[in-house]
């Protein structure tokens, strides 16, 4: 079951990241293509699949916040990342504030996946030592 589990934890991962980063692009480019019905939907549906994963794994690996500190950190790594995406993709009060939390939140989402690899809070960081 692990195996699966994975998998599908990792596709939503994927798939939440690539629809990311094309909405980005539309927002910086072409605006009206993030009114699209599918466009508004789809994000949802593949991070609640992508949310569900990844509580299936922690649950299957016995690791849980708080005792787990690397797990900790991708949780608040995904507030973070939550946050500057609302604002890249809608609070942003301008295309030069939108695209700069856009970037953000790409380079928040390397860290927790960086952080998920390494099962440690550094993450990425541990390379820069």
């Amino acid at each position: 079951m692990f195996f699966w589990v994975k998998i599908v934890h990792v596709t939503s991962v994927a798939l939440s990241l690539s629809l990311f980063f094309v909405r980005g692009l539309w927002m910086l480019s072409d605006p009206a293509r993030l009114q699209r019905r599918w466009v508004r939907i789809a994000p949802h549906v593949i991070d609640t699949v992508l949310l569900l994963s990844g509580v299936t794994l922690a649950w299957l690996i016995r690791q849980y916040p708080p005792w787990s500190h690397w797990l900790d950190a991708k949780l608040l790594g995904l507030v973070l990342y939550i946050g500057l995406g609302t604002v890249a993709l809608k609070r942003g009060p301008t295309r030069a504030v939108r695209a700069g939390a856009w970037v953000a939140a790409l380079g928040v989402f390397g860290y927790i996946v960086s952080v998920a690899v390494t099962m440690n809070p550094a993450g990425f960081l541990l390379w820069l030592q």
